[in-house]
């Protein structure tokens, strides 16, 4: 008997994809979700995610499901795991690739199976659908790894900022204090940071001087790599 196109004898999963995507409001980590507006776990939040189509890759459709569920249009989104327990979703067996990005906060909507989309702090995250909450908790520790290695910055803050406020978005991401110096002479070191405006002769030394990312340098770090310990 001939088989038919995507028909098989053997038992075959669902592939779904969900998002963990990153914001920063100067002083803590936002996460966008979406609050669901269908079953399994209706009126409950969730991260934005759903199922692959049979003719997209797994990032468009996460890249698709992103703009559907919360109006973010062309966000660059990077894998980071596969998870596939057997019972994660009450409806089939369905295998999840999880994507995350880092994006300054902007207005988002909700739509297509999502009622609406919201940031949280991290802090405050309501308890998630599915296996969300283990997604979430696995993407932080993921962000807190590539911090070390990449300048996450430029992804996270305004175009002209404050070392404090880098400083803070640090501190949001690793959960601990830095020393304002080290931290200082620690970033400028890496030549990353290039002065955004000319100080004025008669700022007070409270005055804090504005920076922006220098997107050359910067390039050249995320493709070459390094090490920021403090």
């Amino acid at each position: 008997m001939k088989e038919l196109k995507y028909c098989y004898k053997y038992p075959h999963p669902a592939v779904a994809t969900d998002c963990v995507i990153f914001g920063f409001d100067g002083m803590s980590i936002k996460v966008l979700l979406i609050q669901r507006g269908i079953e399994p776990y209706k009126g409950q939040w969730a991260l934005p995610g759903g199922f692959v189509g049979i003719d997209e890759s797994a990032e468009e459709c996460a890249r698709r499901e992103l703009q559907e569920e919360t109006g973010l249009a062309g966000v660059s989104v990077e894998q980071f795991h596969t998870f596939s327990d057997i019972n994660r979703d009450p409806r089939e067996r369905v295998i999840s690739i999880a994507y995350y990005a880092l994006v300054k906060l902007s207005e988002v909507r909700g739509g297509d199976d999502a009622s609406k989309a919201q940031w949280f702090s991290y802090n405050d995250i309501p308890s998630l659908a599915f296996d969300h909450d283990c997604i979430l908790r696995m993407a932080l520790r993921h962000l807190r790894d590539r911090i070390c290695f990449e300048p996450v910055g430029f992804d996270l803050l305004p175009d002209v900022f404050t070392m404090t406020e880098l400083q803070r978005l640090y501190e949001a991401i690793l959960g601990v204090k830095f020393d304002r110096r080290n931290f200082y002479n620690k970033m400028l070191k890496l030549e990353v940071l290039t002065s955004a405006e000319p100080r004025p002769e008669n700022a007070s030394r409270r005055t804090p001087s504005k920076y922006r990312f220098n997107a050359e340098k910067y390039a050249e770090l995320k493709q070459r790599g390094f090490r920021l310990e403090f």
